[in-house]
């Protein structure tokens, strides 16, 4: 997976109206898409805290020095950076509306059990 900054230039950081007909098209049903949506934030939440934490990890020192200031300086920006990412959710509506999520129907592995 790449990393998310890259993947999401040019997003809009705030929540957009989505025509309904998009969100169906690969499901034919709203809630199996929103079901779809979720997960894909879920995952994306997740990939997003293990690369700040990736990230932050970098300045864990235990040193009482003038650098000390100056890392906590770049860990600021760099936790403010991640604060204004767009919402996961917002970011896979995106990506759902895009083509970008595979959608795998269900159904048919639960008629083969």
């Amino acid at each position: 997976m790449s990393d998310i900054r890259s993947r999401v230039q040019g997003f809009e950081p705030s929540a957009q109206p989505q025509n309904v007909k998009e969100l169906i098209k690969d499901t034919g049903n709203i809630y199996e898409s929103l079901v779809v949506i979720s997960k894909r934030a879920n995952q994306l939440t997740k990939s997003i805290k293990h690369e700040l934490r990736e990230k932050l990890e970098e300045f864990a020192t235990t040193s009482d020095t003038i650098e000390e200031v100056q890392e906590n300086k770049e860990q600021i920006e760099i936790s403010k950076y991640y604060e204004k990412l767009p919402n996961p959710a917002i970011i896979a509506t995106q990506e759902f509306v895009s083509g970008e999520i595979q959608v795998k129907d269900l159904s048919e592995n639960q008629e083969e059990d």
